[in-house]
């Protein structure tokens, strides 16, 4: 299998059950409706490590633009190799949001809520709250690459390592989930966000675009800063780029500060949502 077919597929897994279990708890007369936060942490934590059981053999699984470039970033992969694994995994978002879709074929329709809906596929804010919601995702993933890169320098008995970044999943989602619904990967939510867009769900109301860059932009100011930190504290390397992203990234957050922190990207459960 190629690199690029293994992050395909890996972030389809992904999406699959990660979107599959937003589905479950929250579409009209599923079975498992109400099934709550920590049924959604623990069955996105499980998702990863299915993904990566599924083609970390084949691509190293970063599943996740923000672990691609932050790997890139401290010298782990190669840039050359970047656009290709992102692409994949974008494609592979989309797939799996699709495979959701049909598997939930007819909870669509009994589901009137556009809100709810567009949850299967994508995140949006507790509170909408531009600055903190950036930061959120921000935080997110600076941690989950620390984590990445902690894990990867420990050794695990032959095949644990995947289950171990599955639980690094489930610690965040019930540590720092509950602000943004922590995409914490910009695949994850653009992926099924355009699925969303595409498909014809009943009643599904708009895609929500004037939030979508916040977990596009967050997690990959995060991925990026959090594989630099690890590289700068944990093994003593600073380089001239940590110092140039924290630089880019507070200049980043200062502005979304200064130009108002508060937007009108909430999806209220009941209302419509426009574009």
């Amino acid at each position: 299998m190629s690199t690029f077919m293994a992050e395909l597929i890996g972030t389809m897994i992904l999406i699959i059950f990660g979107g599959g279990v937003v589905a479950n708890v929250s579409l009209n007369k599923s079975k498992a409706q109400g099934g709550g936060w920590i049924v959604v942490a623990l069955a996105w934590g499980l998702a990863v490590a299915m993904a990566v059981y599924a083609v970390g053999s084949f691509s190293g699984a970063h599943l996740n633009p923000a672990v691609t470039l932050g790997l890139a970033s401290i010298g782990e992969f190669a840039w050359s190799d970047v656009p290709a694994y992102i692409i994949a995994q974008i494609i592979g978002g989309i797939l799996g949001g699709i495979v959701v879709y049909f598997h939930f074929l007819p909870h669509w329709k009994a589901t009137d809520d556009p809100a709810v809906k567009l949850g299967v596929f994508s995140t949006d804010p507790a509170i909408p709250h531009t600055f903190s919601n950036l930061l959120s995702e921000f935080i997110g993933t600076a941690v989950l690459l620390v984590g990445l890169l902690s894990i990867g320098a420990n050794k695990f008995s032959d095949g644990l390592n995947p289950l171990i970044v599955g639980f690094l999943i489930v610690a965040i989602g019930l540590s720092l989930g509950g602000p943004t619904g922590y995409a914490i990967n910009p695949a994850r939510d653009l992926g099924p966000r355009i699925a969303h867009f595409i498909l014809p769900i009943p009643g599904k109301g708009g895609s929500n675009w004037t939030y979508s860059w916040i977990p596009v932009v967050g997690p990959v100011l995060g991925g990026v800063f959090g594989a630099l930190f690890y590289q700068a504290v944990f093994t003593g390397k600073v380089t001239t780029l940590f110092w140039i992203w924290t630089v880019v990234s507070l200049a980043i957050f200062a502005i979304t500060f200064f130009l108002g922190s508060k937007g009108t990207h909430a999806l209220p459960h009941g209302d419509e949502i426009e574009n």
